[in-house]
């Protein structure tokens, strides 16, 4: 989710209403970290519980804006950051289209939520349109500054026009039904005996921290780490918040 620094109320709003539309599926929010409508889908997204991924146009070891300072670690906690410059490298304004090109890649969609005819947005909706990647964009009032970028990528049928956020699962050709039971299948899957310890600990507990599960089952916590991601691979398990496990 991408979109202008100066998000308008509209903008927050619809922002709001289209994660608590997604939220069901469970989606991974990937989004930019900056101001405006950066950080109101990744506050969103940590309302509801969901993975999100803030990529970055600087270094792991540096944060900006410095205000986000205090998301780092709630960020961190449920989901992650990427970058691909050198962990001390700062900040520069010509870092932000070589990030943009990382949130698009990411992403199997591209959702913008406000921006003005021109803007960094606009970029990220391009590459991802150039990756084949499905692109959706919030209309707005044709007087509005912050609506002509969309506007622009809709008219050009470069977007789809998100009228109901219930477009965007439609679009992509979500289904809760297809994905319960493409879940109800995965469970069928052949563990080992480590993967067995495991799996049982968690149907008799029904969540555990990964500290906690390495103690119970007696294993090195770099083992069940690895173990706990096999089992997610394979459909089993899933991570939650506060490095918990739980099974699907």
């Amino acid at each position: 989710m991408v979109g202008t620094r100066k998000l308008t109320t509209y903008g927050l709003a619809q922002c709001k209403k289209i994660i608590e539309t997604l939220a069901v599926f469970n989606p991974i929010i990937v989004s930019g970290f900056a101001y405006g409508t950066d950080i109101a889908a990744h506050k969103f997204a940590l309302k509801h519980q969901l993975q999100t991924v803030g990529c970055m146009a600087q270094g792991l070891q540096h944060t900006y804006p410095k205000s986000h300072l205090k998301y780092r670690n709630p960020i961190e906690n449920q989901g992650g950051f990427v970058t691909d410059f050198w962990s001390t490298a700062v900040m520069e304004p010509s870092n932000f289209l070589r990030r943009n090109r990382l949130i698009a890649g990411l992403s199997e969609a591209t959702i913008v939520i406000e921006s003005a005819e021109k803007g960094g947005s606009l970029a990220t909706a391009s590459m991802a349109f150039g990756y084949n990647r499905e692109v959706f964009a919030l209309p707005g009032r044709i007087t509005d500054s912050q609506s002509q970028g969309c506007l622009n990528l809709i008219k050009t049928k470069n977007a789809h026009l998100v009228s109901n956020p219930a477009d965007i699962p439609y679009i992509l050709n979500w289904s809760l039904e297809t994905q319960q039971k493409v879940v109800q299948k995965k469970l069928f899957v052949e563990l080992d005996s480590d993967e067995k310890i495991i799996y049982n600990y968690l149907k008799k507990e029904n969540k555990s921290a990964l500290d906690v599960i390495a103690i119970a089952c007696e294993m090195p916590t770099s083992k069940v780490a690895y173990l706990l991601l096999n089992l997610e691979l394979k459909g089993v398990c899933r991570p939650l918040p506060g490095k918990e496990f739980e099974l699907v």
